[in-house]
Formats: structure tokens, sequence, C-alpha cells
């Protein structure tokens, strides 16, 4: 039986028991973290890239939110050299087309970017487009299931 939890934009939630972690994307990103020999998964729901120094640190930002995932996973006792990564989101939902709008390309690439400085293996992704996504990760295996919402 899985504890259920639903996470929403600048949250981060890492299941140490079994969860069924869920939230819906558009141009907002989902990293989900696994850890392959502690079986414990984690989910971080981010709005925007980068944050710009103006207010208080939020995990709404990427880079403020991917790094603090990674931390909280450690802080429970995974190794960083165990953990995968999948992501999940960055579409272009309201069709913009200005190239400096383009916030879904954008959130992914920073995703992509830490994950790397961080030396973690990116093993699936489900990225970009038009349409949004629910996604359901199980923290104990890591196995995420899509779902594309809207049309087009």
């Amino acid at each position: 039986m899985y504890i259920k939890k639903f996470i929403h934009v600048g949250e981060i939630f890492v299941g140490a028991k079994p969860t069924e972690i869920t939230t819906v994307l558009g141009s907002c990103i989902a990293v989900c973290l696994y850890d392959k020999v502690e079986q414990v998964g984690g989910m971080n729901h981010y709005l925007v890239p980068l944050w710009n120094d103006n207010g208080l640190q939020s995990p709404k930002y990427g880079n403020i939110s991917i790094p603090k995932l990674i931390e909280n996973m450690l802080n429970i006792g995974c190794e960083q050299y165990n953990l995968e990564a999948k992501i999940f989101g960055g579409g272009n939902v309201i069709n913009v087309s200005q190239e400096d709008m383009m916030i879904g390309r954008k959130n992914i690439l920073i995703a992509k970017e830490i994950l790397r400085d961080y030396n973690i293996k990116l093993t699936a992704q489900d990225v970009g487009g038009n349409r949004g996504r629910k996604i359901l990760m199980r923290s104990d295996t890591g196995k995420v299931l899509l779902k594309y919402t809207g049309t087009n």
C-alpha cells in the first residue's frame, strides 16, 4: 500500500517510505531522483530555471530546487553515486515563440546542466513538445508513469 503525495510548484518530496508522488506539469519541470541501492525516490517541481538573487531563495527556481532535492536525498542516507535521474515537463503549452519567452526549454537545459554538474546519470526524459503531463513516481522502485494532458 502506497502513501499518496501530490506536489505543487516549488515543492520537493522524498519518499523514504513507499509513496506514489504525483504532479502536473506544463512548462514546469519535475526532476525524479532514485537511489537504486537504498530504493528511495524523490521529486521536485520547479517553475523557472534561475533564481535572480531577488527576494528569498525558493525551490520554485530550478537552480535552487535541484540541489535541494539532491541534498534531501543525501540527508536520509542515499549516496550521490547511486542516484539516477528522470526529467519531465518543459512543454511549450501556451504557444509562445519568442526565444526569450521559451521558459520550458530553459527549464530543461538547467535540469540537464545541474544533473551533469553533480554527475547524476539521466536515465529517462520526456520533455518539450506542446502538451502538459501528469506524472506519478513510485518512490520505492523509481518507476514513473506518464499521461499527457490536453489536446494537440
